[in-house]
């Protein structure tokens, strides 16, 4: 296929549209089900690279739920604790612990349910059956893997009505090494971004302590991918083989810091005895249940456990999740990695880390008050590792 013609381009007004190879090869990739659009392919060229990257690199079954062009999580094939399982939905799923790839999905589309809604889906190895049937039970756009099995392929081709949008890409693709793109007419070029994320980034470590176990350089590394396609400014916090907080786009770093750290406290608080006791209706769907629980944890738009609200959600009045309590609940929490697209330019995100229970941190360094950053880590007795190459992503 040479090219394929899109319904529009970022928006209804955005016509004519498609994708195509300017050298007039084929395309490395075959649509075999839907009707892509043009913001369905810049999240699934993205996630693809994110996911193959860190399977080329640490060696495991990858996955990463995408929406407009930034990863809300990617995480690897790890067994998941009976507690996450029921966080994430992921409980009553048969054969999950048999399938890494299963796993990895459950884990990136459990991180953060609510900016998954709606997602692209990136799998690093071919699709099997039981990856495919959670899938197919979430609201998602579409998936991008090197491979169906027939029964996965028959399970997605049955969603949204016959129109999932499923890619299948060449693994084998290597693309050219100069990119180009137009803003407002003007032609830019720049060399591909091909940089190798790998252990060697963490090498050069700042501060006092230099223990870095092998959980932490892997939580580290995925980090780094993930931010390497997250649109910037970003930070990232990983956690037991996933992404569990990504901050993005935010033009100041404490904002990104703060963003990503509110995203992985919630991602912790979800697996509280409170939160997974929770009494809900049977007639609440998963994704109404994951406003829920934000609201419960993050009291925002309406306190769930009100008189008059909470006989909406629940068969009887929770008790109040209180700020006292979730406080004493996180305190508990050590050993996460954070890693950022840029250095930081103040202590006050490491103390923001701090409170998400940050231990290890990625960051390229070089800014006048590097001083401050690492000092501020000695006094958590945090490590810190000085990457010396910047991540942006536009």
């Amino acid at each position: 296929m040479k090219e394929f013609l899109l319904k529009y381009g970022c928006n209804p007004n955005q016509k004519p549209a498609k994708i195509y190879m300017e050298n007039g090869e084929d395309l490395p990739m075959e649509i075999l089900n839907g009707r892509p659009g043009y913001i369905n392919f810049l999240d699934a060229l993205n996630s693809w690279q994110l996911v193959k990257e860190i399977k080329d690199t640490l060696g495991l079954c990858a996955a990463a739920s995408f929406k407009h062009v930034s990863p809300t999580s990617a995480a690897v094939g790890l067994p998941l604790s009976d507690k996450l399982k029921k966080a994430v939905f992921a409980d009553d799923i048969e054969g999950l612990s048999e399938s890494p790839l299963a796993m990895a999905y459950a884990r990136a589309r459990g991180t953060d349910r609510m900016c998954s809604f709606g997602d692209w889906v990136a799998l690093s190895d071919v699709c099997d059956e039981t990856t495919a049937k959670m899938i197919k039970r979430e609201v998602s756009d579409g998936v991008i893997a090197p491979g169906y099995t027939p029964e996965a392929l028959e399970i997605l081709k049955e969603k949204k009505n016959g129109n999932y949008n499923i890619v299948q890409i060449d693994p084998d693709y290597i693309p050219e090494s100069e990119e180009k793109k137009q803003v407002f007419g003007i032609t830019f070029s720049q060399g591909r971004n091909d940089f190798a994320i790998n252990r060697d980034l963490l090498k050069n470590i700042v501060t006092k302590n230099k223990d870095l176990p092998e959980d932490a350089v892997r939580d580290l590394l995925i980090s780094l991918f993930t931010l390497k396609y997250t649109q910037s400014n970003s930070v990232c916090f990983a956690y037991d083989g996933q992404a569990i907080g990504v901050g993005a786009g935010q033009q100041s770093r404490i904002h990104c810091t703060r963003l990503a750290g509110g995203k992985a406290d919630t991602w912790f608080l979800r697996q509280s005895d409170k939160v997974l006791d929770l009494p809900f209706r049977d007639d609440l769907g998963r994704a109404e249940r994951d406003n829920v629980i934000d609201g419960y944890i993050n009291k925002n738009e309406e306190d769930v456990t009100e008189e008059g609200i909470w006989q909406k959600y629940f068969t009887k009045r929770p008790e109040a999740f209180t700020f006292e309590e979730q406080r004493e609940y996180l305190k508990g929490i050590s050993g996460v990695s954070l890693g950022s697209d840029a250095f930081f330019p103040f202590s006050d995100n490491i103390e923001r880390a701090k409170r998400s229970g940050v231990s290890f941190v990625a960051e390229p360094g070089g800014s006048v008050r590097d001083d401050a950053v690492i000092e501020c880590c000695d006094k958590y007795n945090m490590v810190l590792a000085f990457t010396g190459m910047r991540l942006f992503h536009h």
